[in-house]
């Protein structure tokens, strides 16, 4: 299927925003960029919530921020902590803001966005340590967000993605019960060797070089560490056990091949899975939706996934 003509019409400039070289330049002017890329696809007007609260939660090196949305419902509702994508490096809570407020709205959810420490200044285990802080300190004081302790999902996109199945299978392995794991083009296997990172290297926002560079930076390059569990969760020696799971690929992503197998893994090992394979979208739609209908319709389609796994009534 061709490229989606609203992304098209705005990927020259999108891929001139990321296309400064990633190991040598400062983490500052990328993480500039990321924002300015950010603004171009936000909306004139945020999506209305109940509340948005800034605040933090303790973590291993010190507070974790964290931002909180509350939905316009009164009363207990699921809770969702979603840890937002920009290869570990970029991304903040501001980039993704228009992603939460919507699955905060679309979800009836309470959204608890993450802002971990980021490589290269805090590589691997920094970002996981914060995220697993972080879920576990909602998951034991649930009654201060939704009050549903059955109904606590991770979520994220890209890295975030990442974070969010390392953090899944962490929790599965503590007992800790979720709800769900939605995870939006996730990175699973550092040095896998995939299609799509070959058909689709450059091009479409995120390419092959860029994987290789924001993947040295977070993990370096020893293979015994790329290839643990808690940096490529494809590799994990157990899948079973683990939360439903939601996972959206794009058809123009390097990483699509990738999250493809961690679908058909997770299926393998007895997991529910949900996954769908976007036509004509790049990789990053989850931010994308307001210029581009296929991209609004498949973030329609993954926050109601979510929202049914989410569901009381079930």
């Amino acid at each position: 299927m061709p490229l989606d003509p609203a992304i098209a019409a705005v990927l020259d400039q999108a891929n001139a925003v990321t296309s400064t070289p990633i190991r040598t330049t400062d983490p500052q002017v990328l993480r500039e960029a990321q924002r300015q890329l950010s603004a171009t696809t936000g909306l004139t007007h945020p999506t209305d919530v109940g509340s948005v609260q800034d605040t933090a939660v303790p973590g291993p090196a010190g507070d974790v921020p964290v931002r909180i949305y509350r939905p316009a419902a009164g009363g207990p509702a699921p809770t969702v902590v979603f840890f937002h994508g920009g290869g570990w490096i970029t991304g903040d809570l501001d980039t993704h803001d228009l992603v939460t407020r919507r699955l905060c709205r679309d979800a009836g959810a309470v959204v608890v966005a993450v802002h971990y420490r980021r490589a290269p200044e805090h590589p691997f285990p920094a970002p996981y340590e914060d995220c697993l802080a972080a879920t576990r300190h909602v998951a034991d004081h649930i009654e201060q967000y939704g009050a549903q302790r059955d109904r606590l999902a991770v979520a994220g996109d890209s890295a975030g993605a990442n974070l969010a199945a390392v953090i899944a299978q962490t929790f599965r392995d503590e007992n800790r019960p979720l709800a769900a794991q939605l995870l939006a083009y996730p990175a699973t296997d550092f040095d896998g060797n995939y299609p799509s990172r070959t058909e689709n290297a450059t091009g479409y926002l995120l390419t092959t070089e860029n994987i290789a560079d924001l993947q040295h930076l977070y993990a370096g390059d020893d293979p015994a560490l790329r290839r643990t569990a808690q940096v490529s969760p494809l590799r994990a020696q157990s899948l079973a056990g683990l939360a439903p799971a939601i996972i959206a690929t794009a058809q123009y992503d390097p990483l699509r091949d990738e999250g493809l197998a961690y679908a058909q893994a997770l299926r393998n090992a007895e997991v529910e899975v949900f996954v769908r394979n976007y036509d004509g979208l790049i990789h990053g739609f989850l931010n994308m939706f307001p210029l581009s209908p296929a991209a609004d319709a498949a973030v329609t389609e993954l926050y109601a996934q979510l929202t049914a796994r989410l569901d009381t009534t079930v």
